[in-house]
């Protein structure tokens, strides 16, 4: 048997166990998914020794920066990335892939239906707002991050003013407000100041509609939710895993 999982902290909204299992059983493959909570990525040696049939791994927060340095390997994406969200053992060797990049690009082609973007604005500064960034750089769309931290992001939230926000008609959540259990939870803007011509995407997808996406919704804007990238990023994570180089 061929074992497989994701390492993060907390995992309580992830739905990879239930993808790749449910792939597995369909396809008739001898593999099993399951999820490692590390409150800490100095347990990754402990999930290492005890299950040494394991082939590959997700990465989700908070480690998809933190597990680079501790990697033999990195691809060259996900270098340029700084981030990575899968990873491939091969021959004990670890081996760091990024499938955001894909994923994110799929979600976002179909979110703009070929509509021009002037500028957008990422929430959030981690892994996940590094893959959003690298895409939308290979698309020559200007942006700015926004982060609670002066140090981290262009702007802070309580310095997003209304014409800013009105400006900026593509808005993509990349931190986990709102994500299961959290339901109630929302980035903190001003929503009166979107309309009909903003695009909200919310890389999150438990719930499938978050309070950020019906708040956007409230006021005109048309909304995404994070479940076509989390399914193409799986398909690209499986075709790594399957790679026999």
């Amino acid at each position: 048997m061929k074992r497989y999982g994701l390492i993060g902290h907390p995992l309580k909204h992830s739905q990879s166990r239930f993808f790749f299992n449910e792939k597995f059983e369909y396809e008739g493959l001898d593999c099993l998914y399951q999820h490692f909570d590390l409150k800490s990525l100095d347990e990754l040696h402990e999930v290492m020794e005890r299950y040494p049939d394991l082939c590959g791994f997700n990465v989700t927060i908070p480690y998809k920066e933190a597990i680079m340095p501790l990697l033999d390997e990195i691809d060259e994406t996900a270098q340029q990335v700084g981030a990575v969200n899968v990873v491939r053992i091969t021959d004990g060797k670890l081996k760091g892939y990024n499938t955001d990049v894909y994923g994110f690009e799929q979600l976002l082609n179909r979110a703009t239906n070929g509509k021009e973007i002037g500028h957008a604005l990422v929430l959030g500064t981690g892994g996940a707002s590094k893959a959003v960034q690298y895409v939308l750089k290979q698309k020559g769309i200007p942006y700015s991050t926004v982060s609670r931290s002066e140090e981290k992001g262009e702007f802070t939230y309580d310095t997003l003013t209304d014409d800013i926000l009105s400006q900026n008609q593509l808005i993509i959540n990349t931190t986990p407000l709102g994500m299961f259990p959290h339901v109630d939870d929302f980035p903190d803007l001003h929503y009166q100041a979107l309309s009909k011509k903003h695009v909200l995407i919310d890389l999150i997808y438990n719930p499938k509609e978050t309070a950020f996406m019906e708040l956007g919704k409230t006021w005109g804007a048309k909304v995404y939710n994070g479940m076509q990238m989390f399914e193409e990023q799986a398909k690209k994570t499986w075709e790594i895993w399957q790679e026999t180089k």
